[in-house]
């Protein structure tokens, strides 16, 4: 999220001065307490539905009381004891400086600082990704009893996909697969919302989640493109399939309170103005219960800059009209009044969505007294922010993420009895502010790579080499000095928010200015391989250290957050086996010949157009989607499923095959229905041999593969993960659940998605044996699993 006029102007140290400088408010933060005037009003009411008593506070508000509330930061109504509200908070991998609602400057003046969100994805756990949600939710409650936030609604996850490698926000995404981005949506959901990993919904809400940027949006600011006024053009097949799933699994399974619309003009509609996806989609198809917000300044900018509609008026009724209830910014409050007075909107239109509005307050507990009486939340405090566990998590999540790409020779793991004396050199080894990514708060406590490595070597010397990541001047003569006298050379490389960042797209996927120069120097004069460690959101080609013999180990240790420094380090000295997968495809420089703006994800031989992320991409990589060195040694064989499975005889029994062209049948996975799909699945379990020498973590990614990718089928595509740790020489069975409606499926032109009858009528006659026989053990092109 970013203003309109001044997303360029955001700074951390800015931030921490605004932060500071907020009052503490006055009056409380709740409505409805024992001496409230208010409490025999059904809205103070514990034992009705949310829903309910938010329309009995709306209908005693005046118009203007109203229209007062469309804000993110909505106005207070003293004579119904209504305190005001600030709607936008961030929780992205921590609560951040960016936003109104949180302050750091009273009991609390610290959080933890978890790793941004892409390389947490590359542990491909979802308990992990669960209690990261769940810690950052007990903080935000924390706070919010202290008297420090005016507000639970946090505006996080970003589940947009990771369409282009040079995406300026990809570090905040789970990746580029919807699959992987679908299961953090709702693993991270439901742990700030306070739920349990089996989805039962604790009552009141912990904190409020909302997803963002709902839809295709991916875009920043790329050779005078600006996602301000870019029109995106997608198919329904790439929103049915790709740019959609992740914001479904938010509301559907996840139960998110929130979505959040998008800048992007999708199709000539801006997405926040746009009925059929915020009332037909959120609402309808999906049963979204909770709100909707705009991104911040988006409906400004729907006339401004996008010239959707002649006036302001027009514009804030066409966006509440078409099912938007929250504007971030202050549009709607200064021109939400003549828009019912003109007759573009009216009362009713406003009313919908500040009952919408105050229901996720009263599922927050805002209207039951003192917060601090809440039995689920009400004892949280100080002692509750930066605890050990906290602390222990933003390590194991920095662990856990970690890839090792190259270790040749198995130069890695290092006995740190052997390591005398160490050159450190890099712009990033020392700097605590490149840890956070963006979207960051005041961290626990920091420890940057140098520091990590000094807690392991004694004689350390070190050189930034570069003032900057944007590396104008290499100290490269000194640099290859240092590096000849030490022993063991380690560099630590990579990019920072000046080059990817909100606002700000990359066009090259090199090392900036002279890196390149600079690494090979260094490993040329070392006495020893070095070992190049890269900090980056996004991908980056590094094809000539991938190739260089004197490099001998490349870690991507994206932005690692509080504990990154220390992560690094116990990953180096063998203290933790690494396990971290790719949650992105890494291309080689050629790719930034494709325009950002070409939306398409399917590739075009015709036109040599080579499609977006590993499900479509025909083109040459540098890393798959999903590659990832151990210390260890691991073997995965598939093994048979459950026998025990009796056929459901009735399930097909209303159903007949449609017929696409001559021996193809298929079946519509809507006409199949949830129960059916349900009935449809069975399972599939794989063996996992941990061969040594080390004890440690693997993820089992298992792909569907099909011989002929015709008809927009994906080359490939992830149907599930599993993170599993195994001791060395044991082994562990994985256990996935295989779906015919929705691993088996592909997506038509119209969005539709289909199921082969072949398929779906063997799952359906013996829901186990017959499919494993004839799809997975005769044909060893269909599964595969990433080694």
């Amino acid at each position: 999220m970013n203003t309109f006029s001044s997303h360029n102007a955001r700074t951390a140290l800015l931030l921490l001065a605004l932060s500071f400088s907020l009052a503490v408010a006055s009056d409380p933060m709740f409505s409805c307490g024992p001496s409230s005037a208010s409490r025999a009003y059904p809205f103070c009411d514990r034992s009705l539905p949310a829903a309910r008593r938010a329309a009995d506070l709306v209908s005693r508000l005046t118009v203007a009381e109203k229209v007062s509330q469309l804000g993110d930061e909505a106005a207070g109504v003293p004579r119904l004891g209504v305190p005001p509200y600030k709607w936008w908070s961030e929780g992205l991998h921590g609560l951040a400086f960016w936003g109104h609602g949180m302050r750091f400057n009273g009991t609390v003046s610290a959080v933890t600082s978890f790793p941004q969100v892409l390389l947490t994805t590359a542990s491909f756990d979802e308990s992990l990704w669960f209690r990261i949600g769940q810690a950052i939710g007990r903080e935000a409650r924390a706070l919010y009893n202290l008297g420090q936030a005016e507000g639970l609604t946090i505006w996080s996850p970003n589940v947009n996909i990771f369409r282009d490698p040079r995406w300026g926000r990809g570090q905040e995404t789970p990746g580029e697969d919807p699959a992987v981005a679908s299961k953090y949506a709702v693993a991270f959901v439901r742990g700030i919302q306070g739920s349990n990993p089996a989805g039962a919904a604790a009552a009141p809400l912990q904190a409020s989640a909302c997803c963002k940027h709902a839809t295709a949006y991916d875009l920043e600011d790329w050779n005078g493109v600006a996602r301000y006024n870019f029109d995106a053009r997608v198919t329904l097949q790439d929103l049915a399939d790709t740019f959609n799933p992740p914001f479904q699994s938010c509301v559907v399974d996840g139960k998110a309170s929130c979505v959040m619309c998008a800048y992007t003009v999708i199709n000539g509609v801006p997405a926040c103005a746009s009925s059929d996806l915020l009332t037909k989609t959120f609402r309808g198809a999906w049963g979204l219960d909770g709100y909707v917000s705009s991104d911040c300044d988006a409906v400004a900018i729907m006339r401004d800059a996008q010239r959707y509609e002649p006036t302001p008026e027009d514009t804030v009724a066409v966006a509440l009209k078409a099912g938007l209830d929250l504007n971030c910014g202050t549009y709607t409050q200064q021109h939400g009044m003549a828009a019912i007075q003109q007759g573009k909107m009216t009362e009713k239109d406003v009313d919908k969505a500040l009952t919408n509005l105050f229901a996720v307050r009263m599922r927050l507990g805002h209207f039951d007294g003192d917060p601090r009486g809440n039995a689920l939340y009400g004892r949280l405090g100080a002692a509750d922010v930066c605890t050990a566990d906290h602390k222990n998590l933003a390590l194991e999540a920095a662990q856990d993420g970690i890839v090792l790409l190259k270790n040749d020779a198995g130069i890695l793991p290092l006995d740190r009895s052997a390591v005398g004396s160490a050159a450190v050199i890099g712009h990033n080894a020392n700097d605590p502010l490149v840890l956070s990514g963006n979207y960051f708060g005041p961290a626990c406590e920091t420890t940057t790579p140098l520091e990590g490595l000094q807690s392991y070597v004694r004689n350390v010397r070190f050189l930034a080499g570069c003032s900057s990541a944007a590396c104008g001047y290499a100290a490269t003569g000194q640099a290859a000095a240092l590096a000849s006298s030490a022993e063991y050379v380690f560099l630590f490389m990579g990019l920072s928010q000046d080059q990817e960042k909100e606002g700000l797209d990359r066009t090259s996927l090199l090392l900036p200015g002279k890196q390149q120069s600079l690494v090979t120097a260094v490993a040329s004069a070392a006495k020893r391989p070095v070992v190049l460690v890269l900090l980056t959101g996004g991908p980056v080609d590094i094809t000539f250290a991938q190739s260089n013999p004197k490099i001998g180990a490349i870690l991507w240790a994206g932005y690692p957050g509080q504990a990154g420094g220390l992560a690094i380090a116990r990953v180096l000295f063998g203290d933790h086996n690494p396990s971290g997968r790719l949650p992105v495809t890494w291309y080689t420089e050629d790719f930034t010949k494709v325009p950002m703006t070409d939306m398409r994800m399917r590739a075009d031989p015709a036109t040599g157009y080579p499609g977006r992320t590993y499900r479509f991409y025909r083109g040459k990589t540098i890393y798959k989607f999903g590659y990832g060195l151990s210390y260890s040694k691991f073997s995965r064989q598939l093994v048979t499923g459950d026998k025990n499975l009796a056929p459901n005889t009735s399930l097909l029994a209303h159903l007949s095959a449609k017929t696409q062209h001559a021996a193809t049948s298929y079946y519509h996975v809507d006409d199949i229905g949830t129960v059916g799909c349900e009935q449809l699945k069975f399972p599939a379990e794989v063996e996992v041999l941990n061969h040594g020498p080390m004890d440690g973590k693997h993820s089992v990614l298992m792909f569907l593969r099909w011989p002929n990718a015709t008809d927009g089928r994906p080359v490939r595509q992830l149907i599930g993960f599993r993170s599993q740790h195994i001791k060395a020489g044991e082994k562990a069975n994985v256990r996935f659940h295989v779906s015919p409606c929705e691993h088996f499926s592909r997506t038509r032109a119209d969005g539709k998605k289909v199921s082969p009858g072949k398929l779906v009528t063997s799952a359906y006659n013996t829901r186990s044996q017959v499919i494993y026989n004839s799809f997975i053990f005769a044909s060893s092109k269909c599964w595969g699993f990433y080694m």
